[in-house]
């Protein structure tokens, strides 16, 4: 009698049938597992990367700082060095108006003398400022106008010398002609230093006759 065991048949038949599930389960284990860790790399690789960069950024802000406060330190020299330059500009005008204050006095007198023609007299100047008032005595009109061109000619005096008052002095009639009392008033220039024109024609220079109180 042949006997037949169906059961180990059957047992085979399912482990063999299992077998395929449990090494597709594995599989997709291994798979899952690869996946997670490659996730888990990734994410980490990330933050290492936003890391760096963030270091990075942290460096060239910090760089940028320095070289900030370096400009700053810079242009606040700058701003000194300018501000001491127009201290010294105005040091340096201060001192060439005083210098011209001192010699225009010498000029004021020199110009004057100058321009005064023959038989005319100067009795009395008064200043204030730059602004002359001189008082004389002339023989003739004339030379009261070839004065006043005179003045003006040189450039020291700013156009127009003004004539204030003309009269007639006869208290020494009896003794020589009338002598014409007059005031003018003009008011003197430094300019007239760098750029001095040349005395008009027929323009007389200093005195050499006549005597200036």
């Amino acid at each position: 009698m042949i006997r037949i065991n169906l059961l180990a048949t059957e047992r085979k038949t399912a482990r063999a049938a299992a077998a395929p599930a449990m090494q597709a389960g594995q599989k997709m284990m291994v798979i899952g597992s690869l996946l997670l860790v490659l996730t888990v790399a990734g994410i980490g690789w990330r933050f290492w990367a936003l890391g760096q960069e963030e270091a990075q950024i942290a460096r060239q802000i910090e760089a940028e700082q320095r070289e900030e406060a370096r400009l700053q330190e810079i242009l606040k020299q700058v701003e000194e060095f300018q501000a001491r330059r127009k201290l010294l500009e105005a040091r340096v005008a201060l001192i060439d108006e005083l210098r011209k204050g001192q010699s225009a006095p010498v000029h004021m007198v020199d110009q004057i003398s100058k321009a005064l023609p023959d038989m005319t007299w100067l009795t009395g100047m008064s200043q204030d400022g730059y602004t002359l008032t001189i008082q004389g005595r002339c023989l003739t009109l004339t030379s009261l106008s070839d004065f006043i061109g005179n003045l003006e000619a040189s450039r020291y005096f700013i156009r127009p010398v003004e004539i204030i008052e003309t009269t007639t002095d006869t208290s020494a009639r009896d003794k020589g002609p009338e002598l014409i009392v007059f005031t003018i008033r003009g008011t003197f220039q430094m300019a007239g230093v760098e750029s001095v024109a040349p005395p008009p024609p027929g323009a007389k220079g200093a005195p050499r006759g006549g005597k200036r109180g």
